[in-house]
């Protein structure tokens, strides 16, 4: 492995700067819509209301489900994100030991099991060769290529001890948008939505005692009982 490559921040298996122009970005990221609901929150919940692509602070082994909509159509992602919502959408979700993707991390960094012959890899291999592009990834080689960033993003984060902060990588956009995305349910439980999937695996597998993610949609209930309170800072600025 190149050590050259572990002593720079890395925890992007895409560790290249978006070229792209802001507004395209901001665009794509529904930052506009997000902009004015982040005013209504205010205008609704008063100063502790919760702001789109904020950062939220938890302990990775309090993430024990996965928010998984029956219809693909009214899956809540990044682009809600900061939205306030009621009724049952939270009680979708299933155990994170259910998780292809996460049984598949666990198979490689503890096991020692290779990538190509877990559940994710020969899922997305299936893919490819049915013309599709998960993660970005045209062919076999772009796969191999992206595990082992994910290899790399492994040790950094166990040399370090903890995971980045979305504002210390190259691909920073706003907040902490890209991050590990986590959704808050009714009765306070973290419920990981997509995005970041194998990061979180990383902060679970390695235990860390906090990593920062991309504050999701939280429930009206949740908000009310005051979860969002204990979720904002890192622990080491809440005790001071």
């Amino acid at each position: 492995m190149d050590k050259r490559r572990i002593d720079k921040p890395i925890q992007s298996a895409r560790d290249t700067r978006d070229r792209r122009p802001y507004f395209q970005r901001a665009i794509e990221a529904h930052v506009p819509r997000k902009f004015c609901r982040d005013l209504l929150n205010r205008v609704r919940f008063g100063a502790g209301s919760p702001k789109s692509d904020m950062a939220i602070y938890v302990r990775p082994r309090d993430v024990t489900q996965v928010y998984a909509p029956q219809n693909p159509r009214t899956r809540l992602g990044r682009k809600q994100s900061g939205m306030v919502l009621s009724g049952n959408w939270d009680s979708q979700r299933y155990s994170i030991d259910d998780n292809t993707k996460f049984i598949s991390c666990r198979m490689h960094w503890v096991k020692g099991r290779d990538w190509e012959s877990t559940p994710i890899f020969e899922r997305l291999c299936r893919e490819i060769e049915a013309g599709l592009t998960p993660d970005g990834c045209r062919t076999i080689e772009d796969l191999r290529a992206r595990y082992a960033a994910l290899d790399q993003i492994f040790e950094e984060t166990r040399r370090l001890g903890r995971l980045l902060n979305m504002r210390e990588l190259p691909a920073f956009f706003r907040r902490e948008h890209g991050a590990v995305l986590l959704h808050i349910g009714h009765d306070g439980a973290l419920l990981r939505a997509g995005g970041g999937a194998h990061r979180f695996a990383i902060a679970r597998i390695l235990d860390l005692p906090e990593m920062p993610a991309q504050m999701g949609v939280i429930h009206k209930d949740a908000l009310k009982s005051g979860v969002l309170d204990k979720l904002r800072l890192p622990s080491d600025r809440l005790s001071t």
